[in-house]
């Protein structure tokens, strides 16, 4: 079992930055994939960015050059660092783990960029 707790949502304007941090319940060194998804109002989830455990990355297309993944296993955490964002990017933004053959969520962090 993995718990995860987002935060660092909030209202943004665009071309602001915001930094969400996921913090797992044990050790994420042993979590094969983790990463942050996204899902606006009426649409379906979609994927943000992944890091394996190797740290290696993988975006959206849409993030690309915008928003960085990356991870802290001494403190459990993964982070996204968001800049540049847009009135597109609002969203509940979820942290998600891989880890052994299940998939654990947590409870999203809301995102809103607007002026």
């Amino acid at each position: 079992q993995v718990q995860l707790v987002e935060s660092g949502g909030g209202l943004v304007q665009p071309g602001g930055s915001l930094r969400l941090s996921c913090a797992a319940s044990r050790s994420i060194f042993s979590i094969a994939i983790m990463g942050w998804y996204r899902q606006a109002p009426g649409k379906q989830r979609e994927l943000v960015a992944v890091i394996t455990n190797t740290g290696h990355t993988t975006y959206a297309d849409s993030m690309k050059g915008r928003f960085t993944i990356s991870r802290d296993n001494a403190k459990n955490t993964v982070y996204l660092q968001m800049n540049s964002l847009k009135s597109e990017d609002t969203a509940v933004y979820y942290c998600n783990a891989h880890f052994m053959t299940s998939d654990f969520w947590g409870q999203g962090t809301p995102v809103t960029v607007s002026s």
